[in-house]
């Protein structure tokens, strides 16, 4: 490639641009890949929310389908002439619901293509649904590489989809430590006046309010560690940030056992290092993973993690040294899980100083960058600067 030639064009293609795991990694890779290797532009199925504002290269198009719910088959159309126009040297689709563009795609011309899978959603949380399967199988011989986020969705998609072992490479999610960071001094005042008491043991969740992550459970630990007398409930609180369908729901339970006063769930939030300085413990009580961003940055944060078994978790915490893994749809384990915390005095701590340390050793942002550009270079035969 001549210095007068642009650099290469890869489309990322994903359902919405929103707050959201997969989302978040995907503005994290295009802010840290080199701005002279690849040109990048996102196509959203849907739409595109003010989180595209997290994008910090000015020349990243933002192409919105509109597609309607259900069938739309217009959309498709619609993702062909986009294609055409865009002329994109690798197209990377994600999750489930990016996968039929690989179909439209391949008819667009599009050479070098690309498939990551991030996580199941709750309609198919192990992966076992027969009509998904069959599509990703019935798809896979147009995509050239697979990437997979976690070991146990790079081993599905060799065991239970077919993917030739060779086209699949696991890449894990990396974090930003230098803006998630352990907090300094006495933890800030968060939520409405009066919310933070002395001594606050503040249980913490960020993530969208959606079933898979099923966050209903953590409110039932919640209130059952309250009721159960061994924790002073004038420390104890519970904070859950993010927006999605469940969030009323789960206002609505603490509404109907007394205790929302002492629980603060204020939807999306942009702040969300600073509120995790303010947190004790973090917890992911998600019924499927693929490797969580928000257990990472957590971890970077120097918290202890208490998560769901499930998907990439048992990758990213270690039970019983960095946080502790619990069964899903638990309460009462979950429950016992976060009291180990309060009542193990320095435990938190301890933990949370091994997680911070396995993050920066594991999991940096320029580890992940460098392993997707490597991925990209080889599939579009670019020359690496490496070495």
């Amino acid at each position: 490639m001549s210095n007068a030639d642009p650099a290469p064009l890869i489309v990322h293609l994903i359902h919405r641009l929103d707050v959201g795991g997969l989302e978040n990694g995907l503005v994290n890779l295009i802010n840290h890949l080199p701005p002279e290797r690849y040109r990048h532009a996102i196509v959203c199925l849907e739409d595109s929310s003010d989180f595209r504002l997290r994008i910090q290269r000015p020349d990243v198009e933002i192409v919105s389908l509109n597609k309607r719910q259900g069938k739309d088959w217009s959309h498709y159309l619609r993702l062909f002439h986009t294609l055409r126009r865009l002329r994109p040297q690798l197209i990377h689709t994600r999750n489930l619901a990016g996968i039929e563009a690989q179909l439209l795609a391949a008819a667009a011309g599009v050479r070098v293509r690309i498939h990551g899978e991030h996580g199941r959603d709750i309609n198919d949380l192990d992966g076992s649904k027969r009509r998904y399967r069959l599509l990703r199988k019935l798809l896979r011989p147009l995509i050239g590489h697979f990437i997979a986020v976690s070991k146990e969705l790079e081993h599905w998609l060799v065991s239970s989809i077919g993917a030739r072992p060779q086209r699949v490479t696991h890449i894990c999610n990396g974090v930003d430590s230098l803006q998630f960071h352990p907090r300094l001094g006495p933890p800030a005042a968060i939520g409405p006046q009066g919310f933070m008491p002395e001594r606050a043991f503040v249980i913490g969740s960020v993530g969208r309010m959606a079933e898979v992550k099923d966050h209903i459970t953590l409110v039932h630990a919640f209130i059952s560690l309250l009721a159960r007398g061994d924790i002073a409930a004038e420390r104890l609180r519970l904070v859950i940030i993010g927006d999605g369908p469940c969030r009323q729901s789960c206002l609505d339970v603490l509404r109907a056992s007394g205790t929302a006063g002492l629980a603060w769930l204020p939807g999306t939030r942009h702040d969300i290092p600073q509120l995790m300085r303010a947190m004790t413990v973090f917890v992911q009580s998600s019924l499927a993973e693929g490797a969580s961003n928000t257990v990472l940055e957590a971890m970077a944060s120097g918290l202890p993690v208490v998560a769901t078994s499930v998907g990439g978790n048992p990758e990213l915490v270690q039970s019983g040294w960095t946080g502790t893994l619990v069964p899903p749809r638990d309460p009462a384990e979950l429950a016992a899980a976060i009291s180990d915390y309060y009542r193990f005095t320095g435990m938190a701590n301890q933990h949370g100083i091994r997680a911070r340390r396995r993050v920066l050793n594991e999991f940096s942002m320029a580890a992940m960058a460098d392993a997707y550009l490597a991925v990209y270079d080889r599939l579009t035969q670019q020359p690496s600067t490496k070495g």
